[in-house]
């Protein structure tokens, strides 16, 4: 796989579980159960990630990168899969994880972050 900091990248950002889940065949990254990136493959086999972005962030990047399309057997809207062997630079794929891990931490209670993070005075 071309993208292989993906797991170390993942992995670093606070609360971040990963799990397989073999119904799926797919590797989930997820923040208290929240799933913000999942890699699996398409129905042609293709090694694919899924992440959740804003949808005008996401619908920029289907622009401008044929590899990225919306989420596959996801919400078309909110989620974006990419294709792992593509063209996209790791910027812009580490800049999609940032996007995604950020939209799911806000999405949990003040107080579930401050947990997180190990902050309980927020």
């Amino acid at each position: 796989m071309k993208y292989d900091f993906i797991q170390e990248y993942c992995l670093s950002k606070k609360g971040t579980e990963e799990d397989y889940k073999a119904s799926w065949d797919a590797i989930r990254y997820t923040v208290r159960g929240k799933i913000y990136a999942l890699i699996g493959n398409d129905r042609e086999g293709n090694h694919i990630i899924s992440v959740k972005l804003p949808p005008d962030f996401g619908l920029e990047l289907r622009e401008q990168y044929a590899e990225i399309t919306p989420g596959y057997h996801l919400n078309k809207t909110h989620w974006n899969s990419m294709l792992l062997g593509g063209k996209v630079p790791d910027e812009v794929l580490k800049k999609m994880l940032d996007s995604s891990y950020e939209l799911i931490f806000q999405s949990l209670s003040k107080k579930v972050q401050a947990e997180i993070i190990g902050n309980y005075e927020l």
